[in-house]
Formats: structure tokens, sequence, C-alpha cells
């Protein structure tokens, strides 16, 4: 229940900004559980330094 934040495009923003120091996982609207295994093998693989070619539809300055 509750308000879901979303983007216009409806895809989620799973990047990487400020140098690399933060990591960003919004924007699931309210598809965020099924969803959540996914983004979070993503963030990890971002944490852990490795390229992830496949998030160039959800980076944030694709707006």
């Amino acid at each position: 229940m509750g308000f879901r934040p979303s983007l216009p495009d409806s895809l989620p923003i799973i990047d990487r900004v400020c140098e690399g120091k933060v990591l960003l996982a919004f924007g699931h609207q309210h598809l965020g559980l099924t969803q959540a295994a996914v983004t979070a093998e993503r963030v990890g693989q971002l944490a852990a330094g490795e390229r992830v070619p496949e998030l160039q539809p959800y980076r944030l300055d694709r707006f």
C-alpha cells in the first residue's frame, strides 16, 4: 500500500554515480518484489567493480 516512486519511461534506475561511491537502485514501481533478486545481483556486480554492460537502459543519464 502507498506511493511507489516511478519514472516517465517505467524503467528503474540501476547505476553508479558520484565517482562510483553511490549505487542507485530505485523506481521499480509495484514490481519491486519480483525484480529485487535481479536488481540485487546487478548492484552486487557494480559494488564489486565489475562491468555490467546490460545496464545501459537503466542508467541515470538516459534522461
